[in-house]
C-alpha cells in the first residue's frame, strides 16, 4: 500500500506515467480492500458510527424552544415576553413536526403556549388556547410517562384550574408529592405543593418546602423562579407566624 501511497502523490504532482502492470496490480488491491469491508459490514464486525441525538434537528429545536420559554420568563418588558414565547412557540411547531414523538418536544410547546396564555397574570385568556396547550402536555406524558418537568406542570394545572376546565386538586397535590420524591432538583413542583399546603393551614410544611425551592433555584442558577420563590418563602412564613399568634 505505500507503493499505491508515494504513486498517488507523486502523479499529482508530475503527472506520472503509469504501466499496465503496475494498474492491474493497483485495481487488483483495490477490490480486495472492497470485499473486505463488505463482509466487515454483512458480519457486523464493522459498525458506522450512528448519528447521535444532538444532531437530530427536532432535538436542537426542542431545545431552542424551552431556552426561548425561559428567557421570556425572565424578561420584564411586555413586548420582550412576547417576542420570547412567540419565537418558542414557532420553534415547538417545528420541533413537534420534526419529531412528533419526542416528549421534550411536546413539553417546550407547551411551555410557550402556557406563557403566552397568562402573559398578562395568572388568568386564563382563552378556552380554546387551554385545550391546545392541555393537548400538548398530555402528548409529552403519552410518550413519555416519567418525564418530570410535564408531571411538575400537571400537577400545577391540575391544582391551579376549576373542576369545571380539568382540575383536580387532589391528584394534583399527589402528583406534586411524586414529583418531589423523585426529583431532587424540582423547583417548579416544591413552590406549587408549598401553595397547596399553605391554602390547607399546613405554614411551616410549606415553609420548608419554599425554603428548599430557593436554595435549589440559587444553587443552580434558576433566575425565573428565584422571585417566585422568595415570594411563596415570605407568604409561608408570615401564615406560619400569624397560626403561632392565634395559638400562643
Amino acid at each position: 500500500m505505500k507503493v499505491a501511497t508515494d504513486w498517488h502523490c507523486v502523479c499529482w504532482s508530475e503527472r506520472c506515467f503509469i504501466n499496465e502492470s503496475f494498474s492491474f496490480l493497483f485495481t487488483r488491491t483495490m477490490q480486495k480492500i472492497f470485499f473486505v469491508l463488505v463482509g466487515l459490514l454483512a458480519s457486523g464486525a464493522l459498525v458506522l458510527p450512528m448519528p447521535s441525538r444532538a444532531q437530530n434537528p427536532g432535538a436542537l429545536l426542542s431545545k431552542q424552544a424551552l431556552e426561548q420559554c425561559n428567557k421570556g420568563r425572565l424578561a420584564t418588558d411586555r413586548s420582550a415576553r412576547l417576542a420570547h414565547f412567540q419565537q418558542g412557540q414557532t420553534l415547538g411547531e417545528q420541533a413537534v413536526a420534526a419529531e412528533e414523538g419526542s416528549a421534550d418536544a411536546h413539553f417546550a410547546l407547551f411551555c410557550n403556549l402556557g406563557e403566552l396564555l397568562r402573559i398578562d397574570g395568572e388568568s386564563l385568556t382563552s378556552i380554546f388556547g387551554l385545550r391546545r396547550m392541555m393537548h400538548e402536555l398530555d402528548r409529552a406524558l403519552e410518550i413519555d410517562p416519567a418525564h418530570i418537568d410535564a408531571l411538575s406542570a400537571k400537577g400545577t394545572l391540575l391544582v391551579k384550574l376549576p373542576s369545571f376546565l380539568g382540575g383536580d386538586s387532589g391528584k394534583g397535590e399527589q402528583l406534586l408529592q411524586r414529583v418531589v420524591q423523585q426529583a431532587p432538583k424540582s423547583v417548579n413542583a416544591r413552590l406549587a405543593l408549598a401553595k397547596v399546603w399553605c391554602q390547607h393551614g399546613r405554614h411551616a410544611d410549606a415553609v420548608t418546602l419554599a425554603s428548599e425551592a430557593l436554595a435549589i433555584a440559587e444553587k443552580h442558577q434558576r433566575l425565573d423562579f428565584i422571585p417566585e420563590a422568595q415570594a411563596v418563602l415570605q407568604q409561608a412564613k408570615t401564615n406560619a407566624a400569624k397560626t403561632k399568634d392565634h395559638r400562643s
